[in-house]
């Protein structure tokens, strides 16, 4: 896990949120991601629930 307060990291990989009307800023979506030596071997983003970004997902995908 890794913080990105001010989504820097999820604009620079074209994964933000903006939900500024809400109130809330920009964010990141939700997704995991498996990197190996610098390389994303999985990067699995969530539309409709948690599903493709769960710890169980990821673990089955390692």
């Amino acid at each position: 896990m890794a913080g990105d307060g001010n989504a820097e990291f999820a604009k620079a990989i074209g994964l933000e949120l903006d939900l500024t009307e809400r109130g809330l800023g920009v964010r990141s979506k939700r997704y995991a991601m498996i990197v190996n030596d610098g390389k994303v071997e999985l990067l699995n983003i969530d539309t409709t629930g948690i599903d493709t970004s769960s710890a169980e997902t990821i673990l089955a995908a390692l």
